[in-house]
């Protein structure tokens, strides 16, 4: 059986770094994100009997590492389905992958419904997220619709993501500035194993809680400034983990500063805009939807400014009829 899911990327306004469970990808805790619209991965499986072996194919080419990490995922979907079938995947990015913008959120949260699906499975909307967060932990964010909770579990089943509001439910939208395209140094799964090792970790847990609580707070109450408040200053202190670990991890370059800076610049001059980051050197601009034109002109105008890709709240992975192949 053939099935195709598109799923998005997520951006993490409070965000998670850490785990206490490696097996199962169970982090130190709890997250908020919101989908966003133009990051998309589209992904199809098919099972079949007439497969001798597993044939993965990714953004158009093979990669050892990749494959890897998706047969495992198959083999779990094999499991619950109660199959041995082979499977054909081919899936596509349509933004740059191992950047720092979550392509393996969206990336395993497609694989996840569509693979289900495709395997006859009928998992509910918990079952997928638990499922899609042993693939990649963030992945478990792309599956419900708009702003979305991870919830900080510490079993396998009560660690999911569950939507807090529907994508329509806040106008503001999200702006990436791509400063570069290469992949960073260290991936997101290896650079979580060095959480603890950083000096700030523990402080930064203990204040964890009272941060998703001001994050629900400042969603429920569409209280903007607060709320970019809030997303800039956990994105800088995450980064000083990352920058604090042994051995450090330097996400960012020097466009990335710039960047950041012409952000601060513009904000004096009077535009409520905020920055956010991932892990990657592109920076996230958080702004409301009215606004997003006017940021767009400003933002391409700075040299070190690539290109710029413009979200809105989205929904979660959702089944499509184009199949990839």
């Amino acid at each position: 059986m053939k099935n195709t899911a598109v799923a998005p990327s997520n951006i993490a306004f409070i965000k998670y770094w850490g785990r206490k469970n490696e097996e199962l990808r169970l982090p130190e805790n709890a997250s908020i994100s919101m989908n966003l619209s133009n990051l998309l991965t589209t992904t199809t499986v098919e099972f079949s009997s007439n497969f001798t072996k597993d044939d993965i194919t990714i953004n158009n080419a093979k990669n050892e590492a990749q494959e890897k990490r998706v047969i495992e995922h198959l083999n779990r979907v094999r499991k619950m389905a109660n199959i041995q079938t082979f499977a054909k995947v081919v899936s596509i990015n349509n933004f740059p992958t191992g950047t720092g913008l979550s392509s393996s959120a969206s990336g395993f949260a497609a694989l996840t419904l569509a693979a289900a699906k495709a395997a006859g499975l009928n998992l509910s909307e918990k079952e997928l997220s638990i499922l899609a967060r042993l693939g990649s932990g963030s992945a478990c964010r792309s599956i419900p619709n708009g702003f979305v909770e991870w919830k900080d579990g510490d079993t396998n089943d009560t660690s999911y993501a569950v939507s807090l509001y529907p994508e329509n439910y806040w106008d503001i939208a999200d702006l990436v500035a791509v400063v570069s395209t290469s992949q960073k140094d260290v991936p997101s799964a290896k650079g979580q194993i060095l959480a603890q090792s950083s000096i700030f970790f523990e402080t930064r847990k203990k204040h964890m809680s009272q941060k998703i609580a001001d994050c629900r707070k400042f969603l429920q109450e569409k209280d903007f400034i607060k709320f970019g408040e809030l997303v800039e200053q956990e994105a800088l202190e995450l980064h000083a983990i990352y920058l604090t670990s042994k051995p450090s991890l330097i996400y960012l370059l020097p466009e990335t500063i710039k960047v950041i800076k012409e952000i601060k610049k513009i904000r004096q001059n009077g535009l409520q805009i905020y920055f956010t980051l991932n892990t990657g050197q592109d920076v996230h601009i958080i702004c409301l939807q009215k606004d997003v034109e006017k940021v767009k002109q400003l933002i391409e105008k700075i040299p070190e400014v690539k290109k710029t890709i413009v979200n809105f709240p989205s929904t979660g992975a959702k089944i499509v009829e184009k199949d990839l192949f």
